[in-house]
């Protein structure tokens, strides 16, 4: 999943990055809401994890601008603020989870797997395509029964195929799913 991380804490910000990469995301991050409505015009991400306060505006009023101009991109909230009030505002707004920090890393991870299965039209994190089994949560895939060791990328690509059966990718698409915008793309890797 390519994954547009908005966080101005810069301890937060590297420990929850590092965390999307550790599980095979293509992360971006920025500190603004300047760079992040930059960073979505640039290219198609699959999720927003959106901080509500940072130092150029509020991650609410952004969320209302993405839903209004008919951005329908998942957006997660993460975000100190614990009131019920601040969590029916954002949601509301649009945003699609509400995490309060400070939280676990794992369960962002689980809460991420979660809306990426909403999104890709099947909650079920069990998928069948005749003898091949798929995990979505696990990232795992049996064939006829046994183990299929993927890669990071192979993952992630199989993943994108496995969640738009039917439908062809352009290799631009797909670099999209691999690579952030500070990575250097490799051109044989599709």
């Amino acid at each position: 999943m390519r994954i547009l991380l908005v966080e101005d804490d810069p301890v937060l910000g590297m420990a929850v990055r590092d965390q999307l990469v550790a599980d095979d995301h293509c992360a971006d991050w920025v500190t603004r809401l300047d760079e992040a409505g930059a960073a979505l015009h640039a290219a198609a991400f699959e999720l927003v994890l959106l901080d509500l306060m940072l130092p150029d505006g509020r991650g609410a009023d952004f969320l209302k601008r993405l839903r209004s101009a008919g951005d329908v991109t998942p957006v997660m909230v993460l975000t100190a603020r614990d009131q019920i009030s601040d969590r029916i505002a954002a949601l509301d707004a649009g945003a699609d989870d509400y995490l309060v920090k400070p939280f676990d890393l794992f369960e962002l991870s689980a809460r991420i797997r979660a809306v990426g299965r909403r999104y890709a039209g099947n909650p079920n994190p069990l998928v069948t395509l005749g003898d091949i089994e798929v995990d979505l949560a696990a990232r795992s895939v049996r064939r006829a029964g046994r183990v299929v060791a993927l890669t990071a990328r192979e993952w992630s690509l199989f993943e994108a195929f496995v969640q738009r059966p039917h439908q062809l990718m352009s290799k631009p698409q797909l670099e999209e799913r691999l690579y952030s915008f500070d990575a250097e793309v490799e051109s044989n890797t599709i």
